[in-house]
Formats: C-alpha cells, structure tokens, sequence
C-alpha cells in the first residue's frame, strides 16, 4: 500500500535551512502523471501550500516562497526533499509531504483548489532560538 512518510528535524533556529524528506513506498515518484507536493499548518492558521515537484522532475513553488524554498528529488531513493532557507517563526507548522495525480497551475494549488490523494502523517517543525 501506498505511503508517505516525512523526516527531519523537529526544531530548527531562525535564519537557518530547514531541510525535510519525504520517503515514498508502495508508489513511484515517477510514475506518470504524478505531482509531489509539500504543504503546511501553521499554527491557528489554514493550510497553505508550499510546493510540488512532478513525475519528470520539474518544480513550481508558491509565490510567498519562492526566493527561499527549493524541492528535489532522488528517484533511486524514491524520495523528495524540500529546503526552506532563512527560516522565521512564521515558518513554524506541521508539514505533510501530499500526492495528486491531476496538476494544475500554481495558482490553484494556492487556492486550495487541488485535492490530494495521499498525505503523510505530517511533522512539526518549530523555528525558535
């Protein structure tokens, strides 16, 4: 069975790379047609999300993050990874690494409009001194 599954560090201090791994099994993260994503739950706040890399390795990020964020990938790890640079307090939440099989510009991923198909069980991360 598909699953996804989200590791790192729990605590990271301000101005440092946050740097989290999603591990994949059951799944490809090249199989056709399939968009890996990174969203997150701020504290109090909605889901936001953060953004994806497809099957054929090209990334889109959200446009609050894009000078900070970057996604990768290893596909002999069926992994992905994300780096958050010159991280704040504002960054801290819980993070799930997600999957959708029907892509979109990001302007829909933005609104919300994506549904995803799998979620890990999300990590926290705080960003404090």
């Amino acid at each position: 069975q598909v699953r996804l599954q989200e590791s790192g560090p729990g605590l990271v201090k301000p101005s440092q790379t946050l740097s989290l791994t999603c591990t994949v099994s059951g799944d490809s993260i090249t199989t056709h047609s399939s968009y890996w994503s990174w969203i997150r739950r701020p504290p109090g706040k909605g889901l936001e999300w953060v953004g994806y890399i497809t099957w054929i390795g090209s990334s889109t990020y959200s446009s609050s993050l894009q000078s900070r964020i970057s996604i990768s990938r290893d596909t002999s790890k069926n992994q992905f990874t994300l780096q958050l640079m010159s991280v704040t307090p504002e960054d801290t939440a819980v993070y799930f690494c997600v999957r959708d099989s029907k892509g979109g510009y990001s302007w829909d991923y933005e609104a919300g409009r994506i549904e995803y198909e799998r979620w890990g069980q999300g990590i926290q991360v705080t960003v404090s001194s």
